[in-house]
Parts: C-alpha cells; structure tokens; sequence
C-alpha cells in the first residue's frame, strides 16, 4: 500500500514538474542570456507617438525597418512618412535624411543614448549596459515578459520618464518611451528575420 502510494506520487510528480517549470516566473538573468543568444536580427516597426503642441496632442505614425548585430550595431530606417535612417556603432550614432548625413558621438546626445541603449542593451541581452544607464523590473515569463527601464541619471529622468519593452522569447514585439513632460510613442515591431 506504501508502496502504490509512493508510486502515484511520483508519477504525479513526473506530470506536473514539466507544468511547474514552464509557469515559473523566470528571472531579468534568465532573459538575458535567452536575448544574448540571438547575434542579429531583422524587423518591420511602425510607431505611434503622441505629442502635444500649444495646448494640442496630435499623433505622428512612422512605419520602417530595424536591423541589428551583435555586439553594438543598431539601425532604425524610417521608410514612411519620410525616408530617415538613424545608425548607431559602438558610441558612434549617425543621422541621415536624403542627401545629408551627420555622425557624432553617442554619449554627447545623452537623450538619444537613454533610448538607444535601452533597445539595443535589450537586443544584445547586456546586463551591464543595461544596469548601468537604467535601474531594471522585469514581469512575466521566457514566453512573455515585460522590463521596464528607468534611467538612473536624474538629467535624463528629466527628458524620459520610463522606456518599456516587451517581447515573446528572444524577440522583442514593442517598445513604448513615456517621456517627463507626458508625450509618448509606441513602436510595434514584427520580426521577419533571425538568422
């Protein structure tokens, strides 16, 4: 009788273990090395901002490509409504808009970084990018999870209130940026390639 009992419990056991494990909150170290694993990747986005003017909020909407590659190279490409295409290497961060293009720094347009490095920390799985320029929550699970970034430096906390990404697995699906003065954008992003 102990005996059948012992084994109905570990059967029960066996079934339920795999459930456990899979309901299990995973931790911001668990998404990272998930996130770091992917070396580079292709995406469509299109983004909602918010913005008020005068006393006016009016919606802009964007819509465009995302490439990057692992360690550090992240690009934005704004196809509609105008073409624009915004490049970061390392700490160099060029803008181009038809013929003109411009490169400087990344870390002398601390506004643009916060951003920048929100994503591309994300894309990259980079603990310590991340934990350097934004204090981290991190909810859900491996197959959907949430981080909301808060930068650390109260400079920027001034322009950014919070950066919010979401994802399923090792992709990201959407970024939202709630600026300090109560403008905000939404970018949707579909994958369409990781190689």
């Amino acid at each position: 009788m102990r005996l059948e009992l012992r084994r109905r419990a570990l059967c029960l056991l066996l079934v339920l273990a795999p459930l456990a494990a899979s309901a299990a909150p995973a931790d911001l170290g668990g998404l990272l090395t998930l996130l770091a694993g992917v070396k580079s990747g292709e995406a469509t986005f299109t983004e909602t901002r918010q913005v008020t003017l005068q006393d006016m909020t009016r919606t802009l909407e964007s819509s465009g490509r995302l490439s990057f590659a692992a360690p550090d190279t992240f690009v934005r490409e704004t196809l509609k409504p105008r073409r624009e295409r915004l490049a970061v290497a390392g700490n160099t961060l060029t803008m181009s808009q038809g013929s003109r293009s411009r490169s400087v720094p990344l870390d002398t347009v601390p506004e643009a970084q916060v951003l920048v490095e929100a994503v591309r920390g994300t894309l990259t799985g980079n603990r310590e990018l991340l934990d350097r320029h934004f204090t981290t929550q991190f909810s859900g699970n491996l197959d959907q999870w949430t981080l909301e970034l808060v930068p650390r430096e109260p400079r920027l906390r001034e322009q950014v209130a919070h950066v919010t990404v979401s994802g399923v697995r090792a992709a990201l699906t959407e970024v939202q940026v709630q600026l300090a003065g109560g403008d905000r954008s939404t970018m949707k992003i579909v994958e369409s390639r990781v190689p």
